[in-house]
């Protein structure tokens, strides 16, 4: 596997739960003649048209980094994500309004023309298992700005691997969601395949990983080197440049990107023979014989849906 992501590891705490998101994109929605369209949950995985089938969209992909380094403490390794280009571009924004209508963000990825992958938390709620009002995907939204407002989608479709009725840590090895959106932005954004590799593959410390998130408390513009984020915290993504994914146990993937608020449903992604891939699903984190671990999902749990269907 080709590594082309430079930096340094550390293990950061990310709570599994849903924080606040910012309603921006709904006020402005609000305004417009028409409202978002409402979802439904899919039970065939065929209503999905995947066109990639897991195979990435070659969208004129470039390889330099997404943005140059800043000092953020001593142990915050993301940078802002400031690239429109091919990977980066398919990775995007999540904004919901749960059953109760609060708002709430999270992250996701393109992973066909009109399909987003993302966290089931992203979709239901784990205490209620009330399933949201409405999602909206904003693609590679970057200091609050998307190249069009036009490029907006609204999930319109829904599946989700998991509605926490069990309520233990068991039903995070099944905490995805894909949606179905209503425009084909892919077209114009790309998007990511996936890979389901056995865990002797990817387990290691690698460095051959990189995870795009928004988290809440990323950029923080009073810091310094971040200032002209002006749009504030979750508004432009964080990358953590060449992570790793260190164990894998009770069905679940332990990571070492930093993360946060909002970041959930981010792709850990890499290079594997020059095609962007995602390997693994950023879930949240929970306690591991002691230690605080960011956890994740394996790719495999999509493909058995997928082809079970």
């Amino acid at each position: 596997m080709k590594t082309i992501f430079p930096s340094k590891q550390f293990i950061f705490p990310c709570l599994a739960t849903i924080g606040a998101g910012i309603l921006g994109i709904w006020a402005s929605v609000s305004a417009e003649p028409q409202s978002p369209p409402s979802f439904t949950k899919v039970k065939n995985s065929a209503e999905f048209k995947l066109q990639g089938k897991g195979e990435p969209s070659m969208l004129d992909q470039k390889e330099e980094l997404p943005g140059q380094r800043v000092i953020i403490g001593s142990k915050d390794d993301r940078i802002p994500m400031t690239s429109r280009d091919y990977p980066w571009s398919a990775i995007g924004k999540i904004e919901g309004i749960s059953a109760e209508g609060s708002g709430y963000s999270c992250t996701g990825t393109l992973i066909s023309e009109d399909v987003a992958l993302t966290n089931a938390h992203c979709v239901v709620n784990p205490k209620t298992g009330k399933v949201s009002q409405a999602i909206a995907f904003e693609p590679n939204l970057i200091n609050g700005v998307v190249k069009s407002k036009n490029d907006v989608a609204y999930a319109t479709n829904v599946y989700y691997g998991t509605d926490f009725k069990n309520g233990d840590l068991a039903d995070y090895a099944n905490d995805w969601a894909i949606l179905k959106l209503n425009k084909p932005i892919g077209k114009k954004y790309g998007y990511l395949g996936w890979k389901s590799l056995p865990s002797s593959t990817l387990v290691g410390d690698t460095k051959k990983f990189a995870l795009v998130g928004y988290s809440g408390d990323f950029p923080d513009p009073k810091i310094r080197g971040l200032e002209t984020y002006t749009a504030g915290k979750s508004m432009t993504a964080g990358v953590h440049l060449e992570c790793s994914i260190l164990r894998r146990q009770n069905n679940l993937l332990y990571h070492n990107c930093d993360t946060n608020h909002g970041a959930s449903g981010g792709a850990i992604i890499g290079n594997l023979n020059g095609k962007y891939y995602i390997f693994a699903l950023h879930s949240g984190s929970n306690e591991v014989n002691g230690l605080l671990l960011n956890r994740a999902v394996e790719m495999s749990r999509l493909d058995e849906w997928l082809q079970g269907n």
